[in-house]
């Protein structure tokens, strides 16, 4: 197993894979704001993770499993508050060997027998992106935001919940005639 400190540059997660026998590799890296000032317009740009890379090395492939594990700090949408966000994150990436580079999917990735070096630091980037919620709330507020509980909607008055009931009735008694003739139909068959 390889261990590196916090990241201080992109070249920390390029695996020189020219030199890998047919075997197990393992990878550790901390990932903090030092790794995200590479990207430009980072969604994130603070975050305490622990990331692993397992790389299995066969003959015409490799797998790569990605896991992150920790916390980004994200702002919340609603207050701007900052918080901490857990995050538990796993990937895995095919790299195959073919005439030439190419991302064939999200998840498989041509590279030709001549690749020496692998950078995997696209990868974790992307993947800590994917995992950020689209909508960024507090902790404190996320009871509020979720109208839905255990499959049943909540209410925020009973005017809203005599609403939501006359919906329900009329929608029980708009049904036009003409699509009963067509379930008859259907009922023949």
């Amino acid at each position: 197993m390889k261990m590196w400190g916090y990241v201080k540059n992109l070249a920390h997660f390029d695996i020189d894979i020219y030199k890998l026998a047919n075997k197990q590799y393992e990878y550790q890296y901390r990932i903090d704001h030092r790794f995200f000032e590479h990207f430009e317009n980072s969604p994130v740009e603070r975050a305490k993770l622990e990331a692993q890379l397992t790389l299995d090395k066969q003959d015409n492939l490799i797998i790569a499993n990605f896991s992150i594990k920790g916390s980004v700090e994200l702002e919340c949408d609603r207050s701007l508050e900052k918080f901490d966000h857990p995050l538990d994150v796993e990937q895995r990436i095919i790299y195959q060997y073919g005439e030439e580079e190419q991302e064939l999917d999200d998840d498989i990735v041509i590279i030709t027998d001549k690749t020496q070096t692998i950078n995997t630091a696209q990868y974790f980037y992307e993947f800590i992106n994917l995992a950020v919620p689209m909508r960024k709330i507090h902790p404190k507020y996320a009871e509020e935001e979720n109208p839905h509980v255990d499959g049943e909607i909540i209410f925020s008055s009973a005017s809203d919940q005599a609403q939501a009931q006359e919906g329900d009735e009329m929608n029980d008694e708009a049904v036009d005639p003409r699509w009963n003739a067509l379930k008859n139909l259907k009922n023949l068959n």
